[in-house]
């Protein structure tokens, strides 16, 4: 790890069509910390969770969170089963995840800190997709 990440923030979603509400949770778990680990959701991890492909690859969604300033680091996630693993693997001091989550991932308090964000009301990728097909 990098000398300047003393307290790392680690986070996991898919961020397909990425939004102003993914831009929001990633700043404020950057704010947490020193450094930001993004877990992206392998197309197909998106597939057993979702039912459906992402609009965007994994490959485009990596490197659009990549490119964003709040965010240190990205990495494939290729299983929801693996998340103790990622967060030993990054030294993670912190576990943000969206408040639609709440209580699912308190089983790593043992590892880091576990903590719930709110989202951006109305804005969801869903309801993103679902704009998109009736224009």
């Amino acid at each position: 790890m990098n000398s300047k990440c003393k307290k790392i923030v680690i986070t996991f979603g898919t961020f397909d069509v990425f939004h102003l509400g993914h831009l929001r949770i990633l700043s404020r778990a950057r704010s947490m910390g020193d450094c930001l680990w993004v877990g992206v959701s392998s197309d197909a991890l998106n597939m057993a969770k979702k039912g459906r492909a992402p609009i965007y690859s994994e490959e485009e969604r990596l490197e659009i969170l990549a490119g964003l300033k709040c965010v240190d680091g990205v990495f494939l996630e290729e299983s929801l089963e693996l998340k103790a693993d990622y967060i030993k693997r990054y030294e993670a001091n912190i576990l943000v995840m969206g408040d639609d989550w709440k209580g699912k991932f308190d089983h790593y308090s043992d590892l880091c800190e576990v903590v719930y964000l709110s989202r951006t009301p109305s804005i969801s990728t869903t309801e993103v997709i679902e704009r998109i097909q009736t224009c």
